[in-house]
């Protein structure tokens, strides 16, 4: 069995991506699955933002699929926000919108997370 491919996409004008990084490290491992295995990637250019179809710094993806559908947001160098599952805003995801997109990836992959 194969696991998810799981990337987190920065651009370094954005401070929050250590935090998102260290989040989704976290998630990972309740999830069973390797917490250094996560794909980190710079988005330098607005040339790498259209390649990578970046919407804003964090950006995770699993499986190539984004954790919160960025809808029309434009590809450009930008920092991200996020709307939490409460209500407030934030500079990176829900932690319960990543691991409900672990979890989808998981049983794609024939696995399951831990109870």
């Amino acid at each position: 069995m194969s696991s998810p491919r799981v990337e987190l996409l920065f651009w370094d004008g954005c401070p929050s991506h250590p935090r998102a990084l260290a989040e989704l490290r976290e998630e990972l491992a309740a999830a069973g699955l390797d917490p250094q295995s996560v794909a980190v990637r710079e988005v330098r250019s607005d040339a790498d933002a259209e390649r990578a179809r970046f919407t804003g710094s964090p950006t995770i993806r699993v499986d190539g699929r984004d954790v919160v559908d960025p809808g029309g947001e434009p590809v450009l160098l930008t920092c991200r926000i996020y709307h939490r599952r409460d209500g407030r805003i934030s500079p990176v995801p829900d932690p319960q919108d990543v691991r409900d997109a672990l979890r989808a990836a998981l049983a794609e992959h024939g696995r399951t997370t831990p109870a």
